[in-house]
């Protein structure tokens, strides 16, 4: 034979990594080899393949019937052998062997599956076309089949090594570092300000002052959400003033570049002081996450122009229904893809945030201005008042709406006033849908409002906003709105990493547990926050102060968002390796559903609960992604993979949980992730990490999302509402 594997054919020192991943490959794996060279095509290879992998996953009826789809459910996966995953996605390569998809994190150009083709030209004809990336995700697909590769199942003293590397914004020194901070960026303000950099009519320096003075007012001012909104930072050179001219050229010109293609730039004071300048040893790293959410990636850059939405379903034609089969009451106010939950989002400053996360799932909403910091520009029009009544009609007038999510932006970058006419109106719609439902006989009674949230980041960007008077407006609205019969009040908010967990975020947590409400964290698992063990120490230290840990997102989007990108192998990996140290056991759920009943006595709660346990932290929710039309949902399998090791997963929606009618006819959601699992482990690399404690991350494939926790199911109504859907268009 005269293909690259000749029985002459030497490695030698110029063999391409290439050449040597495939070398691996083929003599690792006898059976393989052979099937592969005796082929005289492709498709006799795949034949081969097929026959060989088949026979041995028909010896395992669990995992066969889960192959065929005839059994997907969370208990049958949970029990499947780690070596039969591998199989499963063997067969689901063969399956879908030359399929072409169109990949939207490259504009629309089509990727192709193909994995044994390349594999058998590359033997047969010395016809490379596979990358480094591509041959070491096989070879370690081979190595899961043949048993040798294998998961991990830490216990807690692992969990608590994990834990002990990272270092939280509640530690003594850590306070120290931010508090120097603090005070470096009040003298270069006082230096900006005296040279005529800032001009404001609530916020100036009497003649006269001296510098001690002025230090003593900007401190006052410190503490005032205004202050932070006011003079954020806007552009890249501020920035580094602030940061003690810290950043490097190369940081500099991306920022720039940023600042140059249109992309929002702002940094309130306060979150920039949790930035590390010059870190000790014992916190190296620690702000990773924090930098992440602030310093613009090169991918993010050059996209911006250029994305697309990844929310199908907020792209909205007056008229006509969304994605999710749903039709709403204008363009841009109200969000829908399930029957008992909408998102609002005020014609307010509350279309605006705290700060611009570099990974927001919004950010195509930024780039077509819907979405933006001109906080002047964003204050609520005359017509406000008549829009919101109408825009609130949507959930009177709506059969199985009982949840509305006041986001936007960020439900509390609304003013108390603009928060207080919102819960009025709010309140007037309850009671009219309840009085219109004594008119309706049992079983065509429309679904009444059971739960509110507020969708928020500022418990994390600017505790300085949670104030006692914004903590009695909450406890004043959830006593009438309870009785109008809403029993749920939820504050979910975005805390990333534990050197978020501030005395100010804690104090200011504190607060809005005092109004009663149940806190939830939904974190966004970033490359930097999946580093092993930081999510677990977020978590630990959330539970503490009363925050329940609720969703963990895998980070959505395209290409724009590849930087802090962690591969949904890493999420599945995460969810059994970690947080199943963290899991409820099924016995304390009826406990657990209880919480928000006693939302004001929640850190007892949960402290009595993990002693009884003896869990280091309640587990989250669930590991989700959010899907294009769709929704939330971690149920997928790998069925190819491109040339430069991309892995392309077929999702399915979550059945456990209700979904529009139509979703079953949207058909199964493809996504082709935005960097290979190589990458991934580069990126680790390069943030201190040890690639091998992350190894068996290459045999996660499958993923089954994980049942709901009870404490967010809706209470029972007492009497039985209609089946019918209102506002379902057809798509």
């Amino acid at each position: 034979m005269t293909g690259l594997f000749s029985e002459t054919f030497k490695l030698n020192n110029s063999t391409t990594r290439v050449e040597q991943l495939l070398r691996s490959l083929i003599e690792e794996n006898p059976i393989l080899s052979k099937i592969i060279h005796k082929a005289k095509s492709a498709q006799e290879a795949s034949d081969g393949i097929r026959s060989w992998v088949e026979k041995e996953l028909v010896a395992h009826p669990l995992a066969f019937k889960f192959y065929k789809h005839e059994s997907h459910d969370r208990q049958s996966f949970e029990q499947i052998q780690w070596k039969d995953l591998a199989a499963i996605r063997i067969m689901d390569y063969l399956d879908n062997e030359g399929r072409a998809f169109i990949d939207p994190a490259l504009h629309g150009k089509t990727a192709v599956t193909k994995p044994f083709k390349i594999l058998w030209k590359e033997v047969h004809e010395n016809n490379p076309n596979g990358s480094e990336d591509f041959y070491e995700d096989l070879l370690y697909l081979f190595r899961q089949f043949r048993g040798e590769l294998k998961p991990i199942s830490p216990n807690i003293e692992q969990l608590n090594t994990w834990m002990n590397r990272w270092v939280d914004g509640l530690d003594e020194r850590v306070i120290q570092i931010r508090q120097d901070n603090k005070d470096r960026i009040i003298r270069v303000f006082i230096t900006k300000m005296d040279e005529g950099h800032y001009h404001d009519p609530k916020y100036f320096f009497e003649s006269g002052k001296s510098f001690d003075e002025k230090y003593m007012l900007v401190n006052k001012w410190w503490k005032t959400k205004l202050f932070h909104l006011k003079f954020a930072i806007r552009n890249p050179d501020d920035l580094n003033d602030y940061l003690g001219g810290s950043l490097d050229s190369k940081t500099m010109d991306m920022l720039h570049s940023a600042q140059e293609k249109g992309i929002p730039f702002f940094v309130n004071p306060y979150y920039l002081s949790l930035l590390l300048v010059d870190p000790p040893e014992f916190a190296r790293g620690a702000d990773q996450a924090i930098r992440d959410y602030i310093f613009y990636s090169e991918a993010l850059i050059n996209e911006y122009g250029s994305i697309v939405a990844w929310e199908k379903e907020d792209e909205v034609e007056a008229g006509k229904p969304n994605a999710a089969g749903w039709l709403l009451p204008g363009t841009h106010n109200i969000h829908r893809r399930y029957p008992e939950v909408a998102i609002l989002i005020p014609d307010t400053v509350g279309r605006a945030c705290g700060g611009l996360c570099v990974s927001c799932q919004r950010m195509y909403d930024f780039q077509r201005d819907n979405l933006n910091f001109n906080l002047e520009k964003l204050r609520p029009k005359e017509t406000w008042d008549d829009k919101l009544e109408r825009l609130l009609a949507y959930w009177e007038n709506d059969s199985q709406l009982r949840d509305i999510l006041i986001t936007g932006g960020d439900a509390l970058m609304n003013s108390n006033r603009s928060l207080e006419k919102i819960f009025t109106a709010f309140l007037k719609m309850v009671a009219r849908k309840r009085e219109a439902n004594l008119k309706r006989p049992d079983g065509e009674k429309y679904a009444e409002m059971l739960r509110v949230r507020l969708g928020t980041r500022l418990p994390v960007y600017l505790p300085q906003r949670i104030t006692p008077e914004l903590s009695r407006i909450l406890r004043e609205f959830k006593k009438e709105a309870g009785k109008l019969g809403v029993k749920q009040f939820f504050i979910q908010t975005h805390f990333e990493s534990p050197m978020e967990l501030t005395p100010e975020a804690k104090e200011g947590i504190r607060r809005l547990i005092d109004a009663g409400w149940t806190v939830t964290d939904q974190m966004v698992f970033t490359a930097a926050a999946s580093r092993r063990g930081h999510s677990a120490k977020l978590r630990k230290i959330l539970n503490e102060i009363g925050v329940v840990n609720y969703y963990t997102f895998s980070v959505k989007g395209y290409l724009e968002n590849s930087f802090n990108f962690a591969t949904n192998e890493r999420a599945v990996q995460e969810q059994f390796e970690e947080k199943i140290l963290g899991r409820i056991p099924k016995k304390y759920f009826s406990e657990v559903a209880k919480f928000p009943e006693d939302a004001e006595n929640i850190v007892e709660r949960i402290a009595e609960l993990q002693e009884r346990t003896k869990l280091p932290f309640l587990g989250t929710d669930r590991n989700v992604l959010n899907l294009p039309g769709v929704g939330k949902s971690l149920t997928f399998r790998t069925i190819g993979i491109t040339r430069l090791g991309r892995r392309i997963l077929e999702f399915d929606y979550d059945k456990i949980r209700k979904h529009s009618p139509i979703t079953h006819e949207l058909g199964k959601v493809i996504i082709i992730e935005s960097k290979s699992i190589r990458q991934y482990l580069n990126q680790l690399e390069e943030y201190g990490e040890d690639p091998k404690e992350y190894e068996s991350i290459w045999g996660y494939s499958i993923g089954v999302t994980e049942p709901r926790n009870p404490m967010y199911d809706y209470p029972e109504y007492s009497y039985l509402n209609t089946e019918e859907y209102t506002n379902l268009g057809e798509i």
